[in-house]
């Protein structure tokens, strides 16, 4: 598990494409506190690190995560939001996130404003009934608060602060590009109680 507050902005070193796989090498500073099985949140996507090395970790991607996720178009030097799983003492400061996209989003408009930056995102249309207003939401691992839902345009709005922008890379984020959404865990095995419930 995860909380959505980015450790490191890593990048792509390297990318070796197979037929059923990817091999990805993400640099990242925090290589001294990985160790080979670890999970590690790669833009919201749980990956494995199969090899450590100084400054940098090894991760196999299945060729279904990459159809699932936006890493698929991902590029070498693309810079990345990186987090180390949880542990018992982690402090909760974000929500809980799993690792497991929901579904892929698409930049709609980024728009600088006086003290924040209103970045809003199109979701696909099933995972709407999952989000509601001031509600939690992971965009590429980033845990972040809805300011705003449009049913209509299938659009979420998200107001991102100076921190938040300096130390993940949505501020590197352009109209069209493709984010990583997990909806709220919560959510979800609220709907599946309900449909139980009603099933009985």
């Amino acid at each position: 598990m995860f909380t959505g507050l980015i450790q490191d902005l890593g990048s792509i070193k390297s990318i070796e494409r197979g037929s059923e796989s990817a091999i990805f090498t993400v640099s990242t500073s925090l290589s001294p506190s990985i160790h080979e099985g670890d999970s590690i949140s790669v833009n919201g996507v749980c990956l494995t690190a199969t090899s450590v090395a100084s400054g940098s970790f090894t991760a196999d991607v299945m060729v279904q995560t990459l159809k699932l996720t936006s890493l698929k178009s991902i590029r070498e030097e693309s810079p990345v939001n990186l987090e180390l799983a949880t542990t018992m003492d982690t402090r909760l400061g974000g929500h809980m996130v799993q690792g497991h996209i929901d579904g892929v989003g698409k930049v709609i408009s980024t728009e600088p404003t006086e003290k924040w930056w209103k970045f809003v995102v199109e979701v696909p249309k099933h995972l709407l009934r999952y989000i509601v207003n001031q509600g939690s939401i992971a965009i590429d691992g980033v845990s972040l608060t809805v300011g705003e839902l449009d049913d209509a345009s299938q659009s979420v709005t998200l107001w991102l602060i100076p921190e938040t922008l300096t130390r993940t890379n949505l501020s590197a984020k352009k109209v069209s590009d493709e984010v990583n959404i997990e909806v709220d865990v919560i959510a979800k095995y609220v709907e599946r109680l309900i449909e139980r419930k009603g099933a009985e």
